[in-house]
């Protein structure tokens, strides 16, 4: 990576302000999951088929990487004071205009913009990582990506309830007024931080398509991060596919209920920082990886037994989300100077992986239901092992 711009940010940073950050990104990147356990309802809602509404999770992170990749990378050169909160306004904007689409085209849209404007919480992990002082990064950044993934489970569950005493529409209508309550607290409690350097924006773009060529550490983690993510929505887009037809014809509060098995494994991600702080960084990425996979495994032989599948999330969801979490701190440390646009590789990375498993998801069930999207998901973590065999010898930050 380049380095023109100096880091000058304050020092310090309190675990209050940790877990503000992680409650507003939580919220940010909850967007992007609200429609996924009531796909069933908007598609019969909109007259199209299960599967076709789950293109709707697929183009929500194709936005959301789009934005990632667009606006991230101006942490690193404009006040984040202000960027932060007016980009969680203008997320709480598009989330009411989504609730008012009135077909299934207008809401595709609708919610592409919607993922490219939820970009807020990818925008507070680098900045959690500038105010920490060096002994305390990782237990930092485990608390605000922690945040990040309570984020993704929780809207998961409680959309599901709302959606069956008010229906979608006002859920994505609460959600927008939820955004805007938390860019007024973000403006006012956000620190002040002081100028930044500045740094043509086309520059700054470009050094974020030259990271990849110039750093393997770069790519060893953009892989896995991609990897990680795609058998994530693969995983879940498929999950509630099976969960809402026969043996086990779920609602989406009850699916919902079953997405909050995934707490421990944000849990688990939130004490998995102060590892890094300790060096054991990458063996425990290995690890990781060998439990979610032990948790597909087990998914795929008890497709018939809800105990068996309950048992599965809590095993890949602490496995996956403990690879999440080392991975983006691993790749924020390559270069202090550029955290906003090191993690706009890696989320770019893994939401392109995530678009990828919700296509693949919609696309395997079809043709070979739950066994199919459970082998191509074990297949696809299986690379990322692969991979991380491969470099477990090398440094991560050249």
């Amino acid at each position: 990576m380049s380095r023109p711009i100096p880091d000058a940010a304050p020092r310090g940073m309190s675990t209050g302000l940790a877990i503000l950050f992680a409650v507003a990104g939580g919220a940010a990147v909850g967007s992007l999951y609200w429609a996924q356990p009531i796909l069933a309802i908007i598609a019969d809602g909109l007259s199209v088929s299960t599967s076709t509404a789950g293109l709707l999770i697929a183009v929500t992170q194709i936005g959301y990487a789009l934005g990632v990749f667009l606006l991230v990378p101006l942490g690193d050169i404009l006040d984040r004071r202000r960027l932060i909160p007016a980009l969680m306004l203008l997320a709480a904007i598009v989330l009411a205009l989504s609730a008012l689409a009135p077909s299934f085209a207008v809401l595709l849209i609708a919610l592409t913009l919607v993922g490219a404007s939820t970009v807020a919480g990818q925008l507070l992990a680098p900045l959690a990582g500038d105010l920490a002082a060096d002994d305390e990064r990782g237990r930092m950044l485990g608390i605000v990506a922690s945040g990040l993934l309570l984020g993704i489970t929780i809207s998961r569950a409680i959309s599901g309830f709302i959606t069956e005493l008010t229906g979608w529409r006002p859920l994505y209508g609460f959600v927008a007024v939820v955004m805007a309550i938390l860019a007024a607290v973000m403006h006012r409690m956000l620190p002040t931080l002081p100028p930044r350097a500045r740094v043509p924006y086309p520059e700054v773009v470009a050094s974020v398509l030259r990271a990849p060529a110039l750093s393997a550490a770069v790519r060893w983690l953009g892989v896995v991060g991609a990897a990680s993510m795609a058998t994530f929505t693969l995983f879940w887009t498929g999950l509630t596919f099976l969960l809402t037809e026969e043996p086990f014809d779920l609602s989406p509060s009850q699916i919902g209920l079953m997405s909050l098995v995934g707490i421990v494994g944000a849990v688990a991600a939130m004490r998995v920082g102060r590892l890094y702080d300790r060096g054991c960084a990458t063996p425990v990425i290995g690890a990781g990886l060998a439990v979610a996979l032990t948790g597909l495994s087990f998914a795929g032989s008890g497709a018939t037994s809800l105990t068996a599948i309950i048992v599965a999330i809590a095993l890949y969801s602490v496995g996956i989300q403990c690879v999440m979490v080392l991975t983006q701190a691993r790749m924020l440390a390559i270069d202090p100077t550029s955290r906003s646009r090191l993690n706009t590789v890696f989320v770019v990375a893994s939401f392109v992986g995530g678009a990828l498993g919700s296509v693949l998801a919609s696309s395997l069930w079809d043709v070979g239901g739950w066994p199919a999207v459970i082998s191509v998901a074990i297949v696809i973590l299986g690379i990322a092992v692969a991979v991380w065999a491969a470099q477990r010898t090398r440094s991560f930050a050249r």
